[in-house]
Formats: structure tokens, C-alpha cells, sequence
């Protein structure tokens, strides 16, 4: 078994890099309409799991043993509206010699588990679904789509 490593990219050459990564949080009508409206027991969960989303992004080196510590340039959380709950995607940028996926998808993670929280007295069956990477883009392997 090989020892366990970070990856040495000290000779790759630094790159614009960004990656989307998406989920998303399943609730009842009624909870989503409580969300929409900012009208939780906990107050505007959005503004809160957004702030969180973005928090996470830029700690993903303490989380992820393995991942490499890279200075942010973007980390956006965005949300929409859909039938069975609420979409979150991540979109982070910065230009250095590693990817931002991780990044990208802790941001999601901690977006929904954060929303799951505010939520959770009006509802505890909400589920958690479909985190996924949807795109990147930068390095070597240049553009990649997923969905």
C-alpha cells in the first residue's frame, strides 16, 4: 500500500480555475414557503447558508486532509426555487496550480446542511440530494461539463 500524500504540484504552472458544483435540498411545499418568505423560527435562512456556503469554500484545506490550501479569488452561492425544494450551486474561481472542485462542493455540502438546520423545527424529513460537480474548468484537462 502506498503511503498516504498530498499531490506535489509545485511544478505545475499557476492557472485561472473555476468550478461549479451543484444540490440540492428537498422539502415539503409548506417549508418552501416558509423559506421564500424569511419566515423560519430562525430567521432568513438563505442569507445565512450563504454566508456559511462561502465560509466553507475557503476552509476546505482544514477539512479535506488531503486538499491543498488555495487563495480564493470567487466563491459565489446561489439558490433557485424548484418544485421538489431549493437548487444551490457553488461557483469558485482563483488562479493557482490545483483545482477549486473540492471547494466548490463543500460549499454546497455546508450551503444545505446549513438550510437543512435553519429548517429542521418546521421540518425534519428534509433530504439532501444530488451534490454533485457540474463543471470545471482551467489546468491541463481544460473544460470539463458533467451536466
Amino acid at each position: 500500500m502506498e503511503p498516504t500524500r498530498m499531490v506535489d504540484v509545485s511544478g505545475k504552472p499557476p492557472t485561472a480555475r473555476e468550478a461549479v458544483a451543484k444540490g440540492l435540498v428537498v422539502m415539503k411545499p409548506a417549508t418552501l414557503s416558509l423559506l421564500k418568505e424569511g419566515k423560519l423560527p430562525k430567521g432568513e435562512a438563505l442569507a445565512v447558508a450563504q454566508v456559511a456556503g462561502i465560509m466553507a469554500a475557503k476552509q476546505t484545506s482544514h477539512l479535506i486532509p488531503m486538499c491543498h490550501l488555495l487563495m480564493l479569488d470567487e466563491v459565489k452561492v446561489e439558490f433557485e426555487f424548484v418544485t421538489e425544494g431549493v437548487e444551490i450551486t457553488a461557483t469558485v474561481k482563483c488562479t493557482g496550480k490545483t483545482g477549486v472542485e473540492m471547494e466548490a462542493l463543500t460549499a454546497v455540502a455546508v450551503t444545505a446542511l446549513t438550510i437543512y438546520d435553519m429548517c429542521k423545527a418546521v421540518e425534519r424529513g428534509m433530504r439532501i440530494e444530488r451534490i454533485r460537480l457540474s463543471r470545471k474548468s482551467g489546468g491541463k484537462s481544460g473544460t470539463i461539463v458533467l451536466e
